[in-house]
């Protein structure tokens, strides 16, 4: 057999057997490539989903009746009108979620030893190969108060610091240049070992964390929340909420026992302009106080706000929109006596009431923001705008009968019945608060507080943590006190940062400078 064949058939022999395919495929999932590759597809999707208005958005019906037959057909072939809820959506949420576990358990224990076994000493040639470099010649002085000068200079550039010592073993060489292993000589060196930020190291882990847990409260919020809204009139109350289920442009709603009640205090509207319309463009913010009784905490009281929601079991109240029939919050009134006399001038707030100096008990009942009679003969608004404002009162004279009074903001004829004077005052509307009749407020039933785990601990952790990872940095420096055969004493300084490399660079910079300055040095 030849020698080229001998070669051959032992390259056969060594030829490595291919890994199991569970572990190959365990390699591919905890790639770095592969997560990074899903975490962009998952930036795409979620950009679809910002771009694309989702079907439980306001407005959805206006800007699914404007696409055009193949846009309704691709896009909910997709599922992209509910992106957010689709199954393509969450197995990617899953598979991104495994791909960080199992990424973290590989990576984890070599950062983890920066932590629990710093490296603190090092050879000439390693500190002389890192990029920044530097040797200092010559200290007149101990090796040990060189190496106290020298931790005391890295102490002060803000580097934790700790000598160590470590002894090295070198052959001497036998007169056929092999080594000698009777021959041997022991050398002792002083290290000084400063770092900063080494906690860096593991940041990495802080955003898997961070990542997981935004995926984790997403998840829980989508599986066991709802959307729901009610209205809210001031006065009523009600212990039934209405859930919302889309259908892309269909919303079907159900009514949902809740196991407390609510009954509606006050709604306001601060306006822009306070003599301007109730629009949303005139509009500063929507407030709702409720009065929520329950058997189990008995009662609490809540003000919401377009920024301030309220909590309460698993329940999120937020504003969501408002019916825009002008009514009025409060009222201001002028009662002219038929007797004679000075006008007397009355506030009264919506569902409220006062009693005037002579006993007349006055009750504000309702408001009319543009008066008129309906088919029945009946007073009525002909819209919602505040064209004709009305305010429904009613009038209990002082041992008299209970009496209905409209109060028109405009001067309106004695003759006419319903603008005539009644219970001995002729009744004026002289100002009002706008406000509308009523506010519908969005509810996001969350029970195990999946938002709040995903926004709160997800959202702002992940934050947090890129503010870690990337503005601060682990920064290594080793000094090593190498006495030479003359006597004469040099300090071998190398050091190394895992980012921020210019910032590094200038602070080695200084502290070799601060020890090329010592005093001590000659």
């Amino acid at each position: 057999m030849s020698a080229v064949e001998e070669t051959f058939k032992t390259k056969e022999i060594s030829k490595p057997k291919t890994a199991p395919i569970l572990n190959r495929l365990l390699d591919f999932m905890s790639s770095v490539r592969f997560g990074v590759t899903q975490l962009c597809t998952l930036v795409v999707l979620s950009m679809v989903g910002m771009l694309i208005i989702q079907q439980n958005v306001q407005g959805f019906d206006a800007y699914f009746a404007s696409l055009t037959p193949a846009e309704k057909l691709v896009y909910g072939s997709l599922g992209f009108f509910d992106i957010y809820h689709s199954w393509y959506f969450n197995l990617l949420l899953l598979s991104l979620s495994l791909n960080i576990v199992l990424a973290s358990i590989d990576h984890f224990p070599s950062a983890w030893s920066y932590i629990s076994s710093p490296k603190t000493s090092a050879t000439r040639g390693w500190l002389l190969n890192q990029k920044q470099n530097a040797v200092i010649r010559v200290f007149n002085t101990a090796d040990s108060d060189a190496a106290e000068r020298i931790k005391t200079v890295f102490e002060t550039n803000g580097l934790k610091s700790q000598i160590t010592e470590n002894t090295t073993s070198s052959y001497l060489l036998d007169e056929d240049g092999n080594k000698s292993f009777t021959e041997t000589v022991n050398k002792t060196n002083l290290y000084v070992f400063g770092e900063s930020g080494r906690v860096n190291r593991l940041g990495a882990y802080f955003v898997h964390v961070g990542l997981l847990t935004l995926f984790l409260g997403h998840f829980i919020a989508l599986q066991t929340g709802f959307d729901a809204d009610v209205r809210m009139i001031p006065g009523d109350a009600t212990d039934k909420i209405q859930m919302i289920q889309f259908d892309l442009d269909k919303k079907e709603k159900f009514d949902v026992q809740l196991p407390f009640t609510m009954t509606c205090t006050d709604i306001q509207q601060k306006l822009i302009d306070p003599r301007g319309s109730i629009d949303v463009t005139n509009t500063l913010d929507w407030r709702t106080q409720m009065k929520v009784d329950d058997p189990e905490f008995g009662a609490t009281l809540a003000d919401i706000s377009m920024n301030k929601p309220f909590s309460y079991r698993g329940y999120r109240f937020f504003q969501a929109q408002t019916i825009p029939i002008g009514n009025a919050r409060n009222i201001s009134l002028e009662l002219t006596p038929q007797a004679g006399g000075e006008p007397v001038k009355l506030e009264i707030s919506r569902m409220g009431s006062t009693t005037i100096p002579d006993g007349t008990h006055v009750e504000y009942e309702e408001f009319l923001p543009d008066f008129t009679f309906g088919t029945d003969g009946k007073p009525d608004t002909r819209s919602g705008e505040y064209n004709n404002p009305v305010a429904v009162l009613n009038v209990t004279p002082p041992e008299g009968v209970r009496t209905r009074v409209y109060a028109f903001s405009g001067n309106i004829a004695d003759n006419i019945p319903v603008g005539a004077p009644k219970a001995g005052y002729k009744w004026r509307l002289t100002d009002f608060e706008k406000s509308p009749f009523a506010h519908v407020l969005s509810i996001k039933y969350d029970p195990y507080n999946g938002a709040f785990i995903a926004w709160y601990f997800g959202g702002f952790g992940l934050i947090g943590a890129l503010c870690f990872v990337f503005f601060f940095s682990h920064k290594r420096i080793w000094a090593l006190i190498d006495r030479r055969d003359d006597g004469s004493v040099e300090v071998v300084l190398g050091g190394n940062t895992n980012r921020n490399h210019a910032g590094f660079e200038d602070k080695f910079k200084k502290i070799a400078g601060d020890l090329e300055n010592d005093p001590v040095r000659s």
